[in-house]
């Protein structure tokens, strides 16, 4: 495992300090990883500042971005979200500019549309600038179309690659919310009332618990399971994983030994589930 996926959203910035600390404690040579950050939400109130992809904004939060990693770069660095208030022309121009200083190696999306994924491609290839490489969607078993459908042009025709997000779709498929929510899971946080009606929903448990006997059928975890049929799919280049334990890293890693178990039977029995 060697790629740390990030953001500046992510504790106010606090997330990227704490792995650019841990970078520098583990003594890792540059080389030896590789990391990404995403801009878009913005830290600092002012005008262009919030929910932003403008020239001014990306600029900056590059910046500041590579000052809490204690980087000279990034590897990658995706716009977290769309801005339908920005023209993607100028979006294209900063971010390729931002690739042109050498702030970043290659620069992508997150949630975008696919239409918006091939605006931005084609207008950097008009203009002869560093384009959009990846996007990073939410895939899991229970939420296909985006990456399976909407996107399917996209992977022969411009090379697109995903680094998959949420492919636990918030701990649903680890199979644990099947009788409710545990005490000090996430879903009982204040604030987190959305994410507990997910979790306790109905229809979808039902899934989970046929999935969760496919899983049982190969002795291994509903987790581990889900996890493999992510990666397993050709156009999912990378899957991101959170965990709060180092166990937890520990069993997510062992879904490598799951892949060569997902036969096309079971594939099968998977569209079954999730697509009825």
């Amino acid at each position: 495992m060697n790629f740390y996926d990030n953001a500046e959203a992510y504790s106010a910035g606090e997330s990227e300090r704490v792995m650019g600390a841990a970078f520098k404690e583990l003594g890792w040579k540059r080389h030896e990883y590789v990391v990404s950050t995403k801009l878009f939400w913005g830290l600092h109130e002012g005008p262009n500042m919030r929910n932003t992809l403008n020239r001014k904004y990306l600029s900056q939060a590059i910046e500041g971005s590579l000052e809490r990693f204690g980087l000279d770069f990034v590897d990658l660095v995706f716009c977290h979200r769309a801005d339908p208030n920005t023209p993607i022309e100028e979006t294209v121009w900063a971010m390729s500019d931002m690739v042109e200083r050498g702030q970043a190696l290659y620069w992508g999306t997150s949630e975008w549309t696919a239409d918006e994924i091939r605006a931005a491609y084609d207008i950097a290839d008009r203009h002869n600038l560093h384009k959009p490489l990846m996007e990073q969607p939410q895939y899991n078993i229970l939420w296909r179309d985006r990456v399976e459908k909407e996107y399917s042009r996209l992977y022969e025709d411009i090379g697109l690659g995903t680094t998959i997000w949420s492919p636990l779709s918030s701990g649903l498929l680890t199979g644990k919310y099947l009788n409710g929510v545990p005490e000090g899971s996430r879903a009982t946080l204040p604030g987190y009332e959305w994410l507990r009606t997910m979790l306790t929903d109905e229809d979808q448990n039902k899934k989970v618990a046929e999935l969760k006997k496919i899983a049982d059928d190969l002795d291994v975890s509903l987790a581990q399971f889900s996890l493999a049929w992510c990666a397993k799919n050709p156009h999912v280049s990378t899957v991101i994983t959170g965990a709060s334990s180092a166990d937890q890293v520990r069993e997510n890693m062992k879904a490598l030994d799951v892949i060569p178990l997902l036969t096309d039977e079971i594939m099968e029995r998977v569209d079954l589930v999730s697509l009825m």
